[in-house]
């Protein structure tokens, strides 16, 4: 049984005014600009929402999560602020970079289908117990691949395809990027499963703020 179902993603932005329309463009969707410096991506469903949070502090180090998607043409991209880091090579993608620095992968298309976000990808220590973890929270398998793990079914809630987990030397050491969010009856079995409970509900947030067991924060909302 699951003990969380996803919600939706938020990518943290030193300039959401910018980096908001960017992924708009890239991946088909909405923006929506709030007053407060954030703002929203929407889709055709709640769960294709992505917030883009403005916050004080820029990118450091190399995404610990990154994004997958979809495109025709890798000039587009560029044309939209993207910058390529890796180019394709023997891979069926190419590593980027958004406005701000933050890496995702273009897999190109000729026709692009109605999603163009493939999937979310999670740099792990140790990416077979990530993968279950993640797997035991959302009710779902895993998979093992070539040197990553996915979780074998499409989360339901969740628009993306595919949540891998693959393996890095290096270890995390600054908050992520790119988080996303989960509904749960109560946070007690997220914790009582490995969560470590980070911030409660107060003051200007009325979410809980956890991680998982390598430190990946994410917030569960209670509803």
């Amino acid at each position: 049984m699951p003990i969380a179902q996803f919600k939706d993603l938020c990518i943290d932005a030193s300039d959401s005014a910018r980096l908001g329309p960017f992924w708009a463009a890239v991946l088909g969707r909405e923006w929506e600009a709030k007053g407060d410096g954030d703002g929203l991506l929407t889709g055709p469903t709640r769960n294709h929402t992505i917030w883009v949070n403005g916050v004080p502090e820029g990118k450091t180090v190399k995404n610990r999560i990154h994004l997958d998607i979809y495109a025709r043409d890798l000039a587009e991209l560029e044309a939209l602020g993207a910058t390529i880091v890796e180019p394709q090579g023997t891979r069926r993608w190419t590593v980027m970079a958004d406005p701000e620095g933050s890496e995702f992968c273009a897999f190109l298309r000729a026709e692009l289908p109605a999603e163009r976000l493939h999937g979310l990808v999670v740099d792990s220590a140790d990416a077979g117990a990530q993968a279950q973890w993640w797997a035991g929270v959302y009710g779902v398998g895993v998979t093992k691949n070539d040197g990553w793990f996915a979780l074998e079914s499409v989360v339901p809630g969740m628009p993306m395809l595919t949540m891998d987990f693959v393996a890095v030397p290096e270890p995390k050491t600054v908050k992520n990027r790119v988080h996303w969010d989960v509904t749960v009856d109560s946070v007690i079995p997220l914790v009582e499963a490995g969560a470590t409970h980070l911030r409660e509900p107060g003051g200007d947030i009325s979410w809980h703020v956890l991680a998982d067991p390598e430190g990946n924060e994410f917030c569960a909302f209670t509803e």
